[in-house]
């Protein structure tokens, strides 16, 4: 059978305050004609769907939009999607009823029986072929956030008797996604029928896995989130990655991530963005290919260099009058300056005036004088909350924050990240 593997679309996300949804549009209507072109058995969504917890009406139009068409299109394709660290999970599930009719099924959260255990049942989505037989069983696995599996036992390492304990602390956090895993795995082991693969779906990050430049929040604050690959046994025939844009495998090729469909930030322009399909032979993975995605509107990054380098090389862009405006390239300028240059801004817009370019970003880099006031200037973007509140705590106070001040922090920032009042009804995202 043939899955085809996406993540991290994003649907709703803002680019320096510009909507993306005719960029978001031509990559699901290139998706839908791809996978009818291949004949695919199943499409695998691994999680960030949308890029907020409260999506807007026409970032939700997308996707039902998109669910609707392939359904008509290839009525026995099956649909796996998954919430990431973006999404809300209860938004996520809200349609799972009437989805499911079309052969889609949505997972946000995990949940747990009256005993404790893992609910593995939900979590088990079959994937059938053309003629409607079970292929593979698919193990769905949303995002995983703290406080959904750092209880009902799952963060207490296994120590059988007589086996020394290991003094450092363990990671609650990843030991609880750990067992969930483990649970999970036993469970589709049991389900599975002979001849039947097993395909794994999650939406984390794996030791070893190259982050973005700038445009990946870090998935659980305090920087200890990341999961092993030996999570993923042998006999999980493929395993499909979210979170990481940079399409990648991670030590075997059975184990990918498929990276975003579009650039999310201009640190990512040169990006293999893709689609990966993969074909099951009975329980084992035959084959992957990387299917490349066309990118809808062009990205160009310019600079950093000197200002009339940097004018010369934006007289050069390709410029297209006839495109419409909602497929104008996307621009960033970054020049490097000796001193202040309060018109910069005006000398490079007037060397685009009347080119179809959308200028975005403007960079200007100073230089750095040691011991000056500049440096003393601070990116926020880069030191990020986390780092930035040690330097005020320890500005305020003389000395470094305690463990517990930060763990505290720490649970606050997640909760904020988390969006914690969506259960209010009035979800968010700083």
């Amino acid at each position: 059978m043939k899955i085809l593997h996406t993540a991290d679309w994003h649907l709703g996300q803002t680019f320096h305050g510009q909507e993306r949804h005719a960029e978001h549009r031509a990559f699901l209507d290139w998706l839908l004609e791809t996978l009818v072109e291949r004949e695919a058995d199943a499409l695998l969504v691994a999680g960030d769907v949308f890029d907020v917890v409260n999506p807007s009406l026409q970032a939700q139009a997308l996707l039902y939009d998109f669910i609707v068409a392939a359904h008509e299109r290839l009525p026995m394709l099956d649909i796996v999607l998954i919430a990431g660290n973006h999404d809300s999970g209860n938004r996520i599930e809200l349609p799972a009823p009437l989805m499911r009719r079309l052969r889609t099924h949505a997972l946000g959260r995990v949940s747990w029986l009256d005993d404790g255990a893992l609910d593995t049942e939900r979590l088990l989505v079959p994937l059938t072929d053309a003629a409607g037989e079970t292929c593979a069983w698919c193990l769905a696995l949303p995002f995983l956030r703290p406080a959904e599996v750092t209880g009902h036992g799952l963060a207490r390492a296994d120590v059988s008797e007589g086996e020394p304990h290991n003094d450092a602390p363990r990671n609650d956090y990843v030991a609880g996604i750990s067992r969930v895993h483990e649970q999970l795995i036993a469970a589709a082991r049991e389900r599975r029928l002979p001849g039947q693969a097993l395909v794994a779906m999650s939406h984390a990050h794996l030791y070893g896995a190259a982050v973005s430049e700038a445009s990946e929040r870090p998935i659980v604050i305090g920087g200890e989130e990341s999961i092993s690959a030996g999570l993923f046994p042998a006999d999980i025939a493929y395993v499909a990655l979210g979170h990481l844009h940079r399409a990648q495998q991670v030590g075997e090729a059975r184990i990918r991530y498929s990276g975003s469909p579009l650039p999310l930030d201009f640190s990512e322009v040169t990006y293999p963005h893709q689609v990966v399909e993969a074909v099951l032979q009975g329980e084992t993975l035959a084959a992957t290919e990387a299917i490349p995605v066309p990118r809808p509107v062009a990205m160009h990054r310019v600079g950093p260099n000197e200002l009339d380098a940097v004018l010369a090389e934006l007289e050069a862009l390709p410029d297209d009058p006839t495109l419409p405006r909602e497929r104008w390239p996307w621009l960033e300028v970054r020049v490097a300056l000796s001193a202040p240059m309060p018109d910069l801004r005006a000398r490079v817009e007037a060397v685009l005036e009347g080119k179809a370019l959308r200028l975005l970003r403007l960079e200007r880099r100073l230089p750095q004088h040691e011991g000056g006031p500049a440096s003393e200037r601070v990116d926020l973007e880069q030191l990020g909350p986390r780092k930035l509140f040690e330097r005020t705590w320890e500005a305020h106070w003389g000395e470094t924050p305690e463990a517990e001040v930060m763990a505290d922090f720490d649970r606050l920032l997640q909760d904020v990240l988390d969006g914690k009042t969506e259960d209010a009804g009035t979800e968010g995202r700083p």
